[in-house]
């Protein structure tokens, strides 16, 4: 049976429409069974209703014709129960209702099998026989196990379809779900952009002459790079230098130097121009792939933009002749950062991807230009969307498809409520954050790339909470020189100067690979990564070390951060190597300021010595993103568990508070970076605990600024004594929501969310 389980999965993946889903797994489990009759009775959310919507067996003309209500019948109860209901002779139960449309009065007995998904019932599959008997255990047990195979299958085929009973047809009232990409909403009508080349099609081929294949490739450089100039040419009004520097690092990844020397050697080695592109481009992307971090992971997007490219003038592949309306919304497998700079100005409403997140470049530059955009929407049908209205809300990650009359109104209101909200916000950028009872809680930024320089400063940012130092090492062939890293730190500490800047030392390991440091652990979670490797490796933490405290000559303003940090002698022996690197400087003569050196907080068994940590460093900073998963032992990007991740959960908020009563009365500054801090909600509760500064992604900081500046510190720690007795995340949300009502700061939480969660749930 497994042989046959695994045929119909397969079949079933490669199933393009609903139907055809449907149609392959009544016709190939009938068979498997051989039973009389196989049939799936889907439920319709709209109808309150299971329809019939395939069936071998019962009268054709019943299919999609036939239904039963939430309740009724056998196939109700089934769903009712949410198990098995293994019946002899189905004619005598209770619950049976004659439906004389289907022809079913000849067959006595019933196995039917409730198809679930994420708890929810998406329907019911059903064998049936002439004869009166009773289906055996065997057969019980394969009718559950291909409803559990198929029922993720079924549910991306129903999320790419329409609502049960439409004919699946077209697309009408549809909800996408995926992640924020940028917040804002954004109406218009969708621009489906198709990749123009494939890089996983192209074989490897011997060259007849390397040399030829050598200039057609420097040919298809020299266009790209055209390209991506004509881009930057026009988005120069749109974007700030800083923004801008991303087309400069896409110019630098094709030079000979770099991707463009790899793919040539490759030629020379005996492979043809585009496979040796496919072939350098690949293993670039499947390192940065291999990553945790959704900062470093979407870098694989770019190099797989420039990568197809390349390969479309290899293949003379001729450009999409594109008509954009006046509220473009560009929608595409992947949107890229040069995607964006084809549209038009002044056209582009808003972006949906079906891959990436909210670390990808396309959603960094969207932030910077005021787009909204929705990343990782995975069961978008591209192929139906064309032409389509949509509506993009990036405060939820969700996106409406065809929506209703009375929705465009309620979200064309959300959208003046938004734009008054920002105008006002833009007011305080220059003010300082601190409550009404004059306590101050400074407001720091997360960091990685060039381009978000100029987007903190615009937002009042008071320095570098966390700037991630992993970048220059992922997109180099090998360890980054002293010098090169050098400059690469100097840009980020001239710019904050004189706020601090502190830079977490290099955090790889089994989760994040480098293309010459490879990795393979079988749970790299909790494997060799972040300061364990480069204890392990004195020779790589020394030059990053000694590269950051060259570049803080004459500023003074960096701060040095160690990452996964899980006992004492972690933090000894790094410091003992920091000092080391220091003194030695010294000694060459350079004008050092010590810099001062902390910890992140993220392996829970480091809260539990937060204290004897702190008598060693100046700071500690809990990375909130990890240090929630590794509690709650759920991985946020894994969609199956995803709802169980929760920054307000009371686990999460009683370790945080721990932490903070710890530190107090020790000569330790304490902050925290990660998404919590960016919140509102989780801002006001962490200043009440004792969190001395707050990191966050610039696009928060006005919000939290805001929130801050309306309320007194007395009344944040009576809220967080309510909310530290509660047992769950729901009543932890409820709590801070009316409060957020009673003080007036409801505004400026996410204006969309109470519409989009009802609509979610319709």
């Amino acid at each position: 049976m497994l042989k046959t389980l695994q045929r119909i999965v397969q079949e079933v993946n490669s199933a393009r429409t609903l139907d055809e889903t449907l149609s392959i797994i009544v016709r190939r489990v009938r068979r498997a069974m051989k039973t009389d009759v196989c049939s799936v009775y889907l439920f319709s959310e709209e109808r309150q209703r299971f329809i019939l919507m395939d069936s071998m067996g019962l009268k054709k003309e019943s299919i999609k014709q036939v239904s039963l209500d939430a309740g009724q019948g056998l196939v109700g109860y089934v769903a009712m129960r949410e198990e098995p209901v293994n019946l002899d002779d189905a004619t005598q139960h209770p619950n049976y209702v004659y439906l004389v449309e289907t022809g079913e009065e000849r067959f006595h007995s019933f196995l039917g099998v409730p198809i679930i998904h994420q708890r929810r019932v998406l329907g019911v599959i059903v064998v049936q026989q002439q004869e009166k008997r009773r289906f055996d255990e065997g057969e019980e047990a394969f009718l559950v196990t291909v409803s559990a195979q198929l029922a993720g299958l079924l549910a991306h085929s129903l999320a790419t379809g329409s609502s049960v009973g439409s004919g699946y047809s077209t697309l009408h009232g549809s909800c996408f779900k995926g992640v924020s990409g940028t917040s804002g909403i954004a109406m218009g009508r969708a621009v489906v952009i198709l990749p123009v080349a494939n890089l996983d099609t192209v074989p490897d081929r011997v060259p007849d002459d390397p040399e030829a294949e050598i200039l057609q490739f420097r040919e298809a450089l020299t266009s790209v790079r055209d390209d991506i100039h004509e881009v930057n040419r026009r988005l120069a009004q749109r974007l700030s230098e800083e923004e801008r520097a991303l087309f400069e690092a896409y110019q630098r990844m094709l030079d000979d130097s770099a991707l463009g020397q790899e793919v040539i050697n490759k030629i020379r080695e005996g492979n043809w121009a585009q496979g040796a592109l496919c072939q350098v481009v690949t293993r670039h992307a499947r390192f940065f792939e291999l990553s945790q971090d959704d900062y470093l992971k979407e870098r694989a997007t770019d190099i797989r933009d420039l990568g197809r490219r390349v390969l479309a003038y290899l293949q003379k592949v001729e450009q999409q002749d594109i008509e954009y309306p006046q509220k473009a919304i560009l929608v595409s497998e992947e949107v890229t950062p040069a995607m964006l700079g084809e549209i038009p100005k002044n056209r582009l409403a808003g972006l949906v991807s079906v891959q990436g997140s909210s670390n990808s470049h396309v959603a960094i530059l969207a932030r910077a230009m005021g787009i909204p955009a929705v990343m990782g929407t995975v069961d978008l049908p591209l192929g139906l969307l064309n032409g389509q209205s949509l509506i993009v809300d990036g405060y939820q990650g969700v996106v409406f498809n065809n929506p209703s009359d009375e929705l465009l109104i309620q979200y064309s209101q959300l959208m003046q409520a938004e734009q008054d909200l920002q105008k006002g916000l833009e007011d305080i950028a220059g003010l300082p954050c601190e409550t009404l009872d004059g306590y101050s809680m400074p407001l720091l930024v997360n960091t990685g790339l060039a381009q978000d320089i100029a987007h903190s400063l615009n937002h009042g940012a008071q320095g570098v909470g966390l700037f991630r130092t992993e970048v220059p090492f992922m997109v180099s062939e090998r360890f980054p020189s002293e010098s090169e890293q050098q400059a690469v730190y100097r840009e980020q500490l001239q710019a904050f100067y004189p706020q601090p800047v502190i830079m977490r030392t290099l955090d790889i390991g089994g989760d994040k690979a480098l293309p010459y440091f490879p990795i393979d652990e079988a749970n790299p979670f909790l494997g060799w990564r972040g300061v364990r490797v480069t204890l392990d490796h004195p020779e790589v933490f020394l030059v990053q070390v000694r590269a950051m405290l060259r570049a803080s000559e004459g500023l003074d303003n960096l701060q040095i951060m160690l990452p996964m940090v899980s006992n004492i002698p972690e933090v000894t022996e790094s410091i003992a190597l920091i000092e080391r690197a220091y003194h030695e400087l010294c000694t060459e003569g350079l004008q050092l300021k010590r810099p001062e050196i902390g910890v992140m907080i993220e392996v829970p068994g480091a809260i539990y010595q937060v204290a004897q940590i702190a008598r060693y460093v100046d700071f500690l900073s809990v990375g909130s993103n990890d240090l929630t998963q590794y509690l709650l032992a759920v991985d946020r990007n894994n969609p199956r568990v995803a709802d169980l991740y929760s920054s307000f959960h009371p686990a999460v908020l009683n370790a945080l508070n721990t932490i903070a009563q710890a530190c107090s009365g020790q000569n330790c500054r304490l902050s925290l970076c990660g998404e919590l801090a960016g919140d509102p909600r989780g801002a006001i509760l962490l200043m009440a605990m004792g969190y001395q500064s707050l990191s966050m992604n610039a696009v928060n900081l006005p919000r939290v600024k805001s929130a801050i500046r309306q309320l007194k510190l007395s009344d944040a720690q009576q809220l967080l004594q309510r909310v530290l007795q509660l047992e769950t995340s729901d009543q932890v949300l409820e709590q801070l929501s009316d409060m957020m009502d009673q003080l007036g700061l409801s505004g400026l939480l996410q204006p969309a969310l109470a519409l989009a969660r009802k609509q979610i749930r319709r």
